[in-house]
């Protein structure tokens, strides 16, 4: 791996590079995306189902497009128990870290008749997208069903593409089925965001779309976002170590490549203050890359989004670490909790040197569908609060809106809106009749 020293020019120059890798930067596709959305919007499952023949190779139609309950029983009975095992208890761990989340209903009454609160309520339906084609993902399964399960959601839709043969990944439909969801549409790509967003005769419309996927999921979400809510538009994957002398070089190592492997787009970055270190982990790299399997794509993930920053101490590698504001940041330092004060730009931190990115992936607790390409200055985990609304509830008694009434009717008179004002003073005597 390259090693930087960090000085205000490299690091603008790698904050420019590494935003190449956003979904907003791919405009070529844009076109194309847009196309296959309003193809499903005007034509719904004619185009969905001549999309998926032309993209997934395989002979979908109304009668096969959803997985039956003898497919997902039989993925079951013949998938490795003791895999099945673990995904249960990666479940359990989801579902217990999620219900911290809940929030309640609130109301707060005051002596004047006025009466303030919120109400949550879950949303109706929500639209789950899971990646398949080249690779199954049954973790994204669990983090993004989980969560709207312990939220309330009443119904979820499952869309994941299928094979050539038409059938979904067996480990997808396990994971599906720990959930206890059912409801799984064999289609993938931008067309099954549009489907959801839209609804076919065949595919139901949802409220809110989560989940990752490839550019052309990505910006099929940004494009139906409005029609529909949506988590956010994620990019490709990203990890950030900040480490200093005391890190073993090759856990630092070892975790910087667990990202590289995801692709080709991925971003892989080391901070640190000790030239040693950096030295031993740029090696060790080289090392581990040539004995993995996904080779190819880790070092094409290196050579163009792969840096191991020198910074002159820990309070500039916070500070980089804040502007570059990374999906994963791992801290592996003499003291992790004083350097995780001072990092408040990022979408999970990992302290110490046995908590490495992979555990958050799988199993801990927290979700993995995190903000990437610097949103998480902005943005959140996905989590309970993605599948509830908040709605205000106000009551204020004739006396405690007559003791309003004057500044009620200046402000809005202030802004031009008589209508407003003669809302108000109507109910006093003060209104234009």
């Amino acid at each position: 791996m390259r090693i930087v020293d960090l000085t205000k020019e490299s690091i603008d120059d790698i904050l420019t590079d590494l935003l190449k890798r956003s979904p907003g930067q791919y405009g070529q596709y844009e076109d194309t995306v847009r196309t296959i959305v309003n193809n499903v919007r005007d034509n719904g499952d004619k185009a969905v189902f001549d999309l998926t023949k032309k993209f997934d190779k395989w002979d979908i139609s109304a009668d096969n497009c959803r997985v039956t309950e003898d497919e997902i029983e039989r993925a079951f009975t013949s998938y490795d128990k003791d895999l099945i095992a673990v995904m249960e208890r990666s479940a359990a761990n989801i579902r217990e870290y999620h219900k911290k989340q809940l929030q309640n209903s609130w109301l707060d009454m005051k002596d004047n008749g006025v009466m303030l609160g919120q109400k949550i309520t879950p949303i109706e339906t929500v639209g789950v997208y899971v990646p398949g084609g080249k690779a199954a993902y049954p973790s994204s399964t669990l983090m993004c069903i989980i969560p709207a399960l312990v939220a309330g959601v009443k119904r979820i839709i499952m869309m994941t593409p299928a094979g050539a043969d038409g059938r979904v990944a067996d480990c997808t439909l396990v994971a599906a089925k720990i959930t206890g969801v059912t409801e799984i549409y064999k289609v993938g790509g931008a067309q099954a965001i549009a489907a959801m967003a839209f609804g076919t005769d065949t595919i139901p419309k949802v409220d809110k779309i989560v989940g990752p996927g490839n550019i052309f999921v990505a910006l099929a979400k940004k494009e139906v976002f409005g029609f529909v809510s949506i988590d956010s538009v994620a990019g490709p994957s990203e990890i950030l170590v900040i480490a200093d002398d005391s890190a073993d070089p090759k856990y630092v190592a070892a975790d910087l490549l667990s990202q590289a492997e995801h692709d080709e787009l991925a971003s892989a970055i080391l901070i640190t203050d000790s030239y040693s270190l950096a030295q031993k982990v740029s090696d060790l790299t080289d090392e581990f890359t040539n004995v993995l399997e996904r080779t190819a794509i880790i070092r094409k993930s290196l050579d163009n989004y792969g840096y191991i920053l020198i910074a002159k101490d820990m309070d500039e590698a916070a500070s980089i670490a804040n502007r570059i504001a990374s999906e994963h940041v791992e801290i592996i330092t003499g003291d992790p909790y004083e350097l995780m004060a001072r990092i408040n730009n990022a979408g999970a931190i990992f302290l110490g040197e046995y908590s490495s990115e992979p555990l958050g992936d799988y199993y801990a607790g927290p979700d993995h569908v995190l903000p990437t390409n610097g949103t998480a200055r902005f943005f959140s985990p996905l989590g309970v609060d993605a599948f509830i609304k908040r709605t205000s509830i106000i009551r204020y008694s004739k006396e405690a809106l007559m003791e309003a009434c004057d500044d009620i009717m200046k402000f809005a008179n202030a802004e031009g809106l008589g209508a407003h004002a003669n809302s108000i003073g109507v109910r006093f005597g003060k209104g234009v009749l």
